[in-house]
């Protein structure tokens, strides 16, 4: 059968996503499945079906702080892009990503630190009640992670870098101090992740913000 129309092609692939997770014995939780199905539908890759770490509440709490318009902060300009713009648009929300601005790059010269560093210690002073979607850099995660300890609270972290160096670290790092301060937390444990992986976790929490059906 040819599929042509997006919307056909993603219906049978998530068709598809479902009958392969049945054949191997993976029994999502009902609340997790549509991020778990969307990072999957997004990588072809069905580690995230248990490697995906959520917090208690932490899906509800991302379709709340959505559905509520508050932004999104990313710390790559591909998750930025990546983001439902129609979605947020319903929700008067926005996603803001500071990487490439010359004050961050200035910042971290100066500081010698990560132009990663710099942003998000930039995008907590504007939002620090955002939604933060790391999907690239685990200076990133770590620096909310101590942001957090020094009192920020975001409404959700999403926390997927991807990659060999501080990644592992970083996500045990930011989990830990998520649950001890009790902030909502979404993370891919490993090494695997990425900008896609990360832009497709705040997809299928826009969708469900904004009652689009995700299969």
């Amino acid at each position: 059968m040819t599929h042509i129309l997006p919307e056909d092609i993603e219906r049978a692939s998530m068709s598809i996503i479902a009958r392969e997770l049945e054949e191997r014995g993976i029994v999502l939780p009902a609340e997790h499945a549509a991020v778990v199905r969307r990072v999957i539908h997004t990588t072809a890759d069905f580690d995230f079906a248990e490697n995906l770490c959520f917090t208690s509440d932490a899906v509800k709490s991302g379709i709340k702080a959505l559905a509520d318009g508050t932004t999104i902060i990313t710390d790559t300009n591909m998750a930025k892009a990546g983001i439902s713009k129609p979605a947020l648009a319903k929700l008067g929300g926005q996603v803001c990503c500071f990487m490439a601005d010359e004050d961050v790059a200035r910042t971290a010269k100066e500081q010698d630190t990560t132009r990663a560093v710099a942003a998000m210690e930039k995008a907590t002073e504007q939002f620090p009640n955002a939604v933060f979607a790391i999907g690239n850099a685990p200076t990133a995660l770590l620096r909310i992670a101590e942001l957090i300890e020094e009192g920020i609270r975001p409404a959700l972290v999403i926390g997927v870098p991807v990659g060999f160096v501080n990644v592992v670290e970083s996500k045990k790092a930011a989990l830990a101090i998520c649950q001890a301060k009790g902030i909502p937390t979404i993370l891919a444990m490993g090494r695997k992740g990425g900008s896609g992986v990360a832009a497709a976790i705040c997809n299928a929490l826009l969708y469900q913000a904004t009652e689009i059906v995700c299969w």
